[in-house]
């Protein structure tokens, strides 16, 4: 993962952005970015995921089968919890020992009172 994460570090700042920190299991990654006021989450999700789709192919041949999911969750966080947040991401190995990434999603649209439908977790 940590591979990945510094590509799509390049992909952000190639974008304007910062990118925090990147991390996570196999499954799902985790970012956290500063994102410039010029571009829409969806677009820099657009360009991470079709510039990474490319490079993870080549990187690992052997991945068969694998794909960014159609969809993507994304919060915006205020400045002061940003080092929860970045240490969070750094955390994921030890945190989904304890939680599926299932579980986390669902928890963390619970928790912000975000409507949702499980189908879609």
């Amino acid at each position: 993962m940590p591979r990945l994460a510094d590509y799509i570090g390049g992909i952000v700042r190639g974008l304007g952005g910062t990118l925090l920190a990147g991390n996570g299991p196999e499954d799902h990654i985790h970012l956290a970015a500063i994102l410039p006021h010029t571009r829409t989450i969806a677009d820099v999700l657009r360009d991470v995921k079709s510039n990474s789709s490319g490079w993870i192919r080549d990187e690992f041949p052997s991945l068969t089968g694998s794909g960014w999911q159609d969809g993507y969750s994304a919060f915006s966080v205020s400045q002061s919890v940003m080092p929860k947040v970045v240490q969070y991401i750094r955390d994921q190995k030890q945190h989904h020992r304890k939680m599926t990434f299932e579980e986390e999603i669902t928890r963390l649209l619970k928790q912000h009172g975000i409507d949702f439908n499980p189908r879609y977790v």
